[in-house]
């Protein structure tokens, strides 16, 4: 196909950097994971997914199975992902993945010590990381799936870098449909703080969100975000006391 156009053959070493770059090229786009042997042409291609990436998103339907089913690959490859919620662009990823865990914390510029909040489809996906008792299940069943989080007692093994120096964890049942969906899909509770570096005002646009993590390796699932014109409440389960 090329010869139709050009009868000049190239060089072997101009046919070595075609080969290499045409790996690369396929490596990244079967498998993001995989990363290109030049470092400029990776750089590019990357720049270049992103952008038809964001792109593709803008255009898909706000509620589309195929992006939730893509950003669920990404998070069981150990990726931090960016999703609307009832408020705000929040930033997402395996909760018992340490180390996307702590490149989340990175990105955010937060401190492991304060804990992190996890949303779920339901409060099945929960129960395992929970304490819980009739009343605190009386208490905060009545307010979900909805834009309220509950901090519950955590279980002895409810890893330091979600409960931070708490012996406790924050939680919500969802009802965000793109959000919900992820847990749905994922089968688990996802990582949920707000998608914003730490002293800085939370992001309620996707267009604002690819500029302030233009250099950040994250995987945004487009969409809008809730009605809320602030981040959910949090209460005490234990004592019912409002705490945001």
């Amino acid at each position: 196909m090329w010869l139709k156009h050009d009868l000049t053959l190239p060089s072997m070493a101009s046919r070595q950097l075609l080969l290499r770059c045409s790996t690369s090229c396929i490596h990244a786009v079967v498998d993001p994971g995989i990363p290109c042997r030049d470092d400029v042409f990776r750089k590019n291609l990357h720049l270049k997914r992103r952008s038809d990436l964001a792109s593709i998103n803008l255009k898909m339907p706000y509620h589309s199975s195929f992006k939730i089913r893509i950003a669920v690959r990404h998070i069981k490859a150990g990726a931090v992902i960016a999703y609307p919620t009832e408020a705000v662009y929040g930033l997402g990823c395996d909760p018992l993945n340490e180390a996307a865990v702590m490149t989340l914390l990175d990105i955010k510029q937060r401190p492991i010590e304060k804990g992190l909040i996890l949303i779920a489809s339901s409060l099945t996906q929960l129960r395992p990381y929970l304490v819980l008792d009739q009343t605190i299940i009386d208490r905060i069943t009545p307010s979900w799936p909805g834009p309220v989080t509950w901090v519950i007692p955590a279980q002895p093994w409810v890893p330091k870098w979600l409960t931070g120096e708490h012996q406790s964890l924050a939680v919500r049942v969802t009802d965000h449909p793109i959000a919900r969906d992820l847990c749905a899909q994922f089968g688990s509770p996802l990582v949920s703080t707000s998608a914003n570096p730490t002293t800085r005002p939370a992001i309620k646009e996707s267009r604002k969100l690819l500029k302030t993590f233009a250099d950040a390796d994250i995987f945004i699932v487009h969409g809008k975000v809730g009605e809320l014109e602030q981040e959910t409440a949090i209460y005490n389960a234990v004592s019912g006391k409002q705490l945001r």
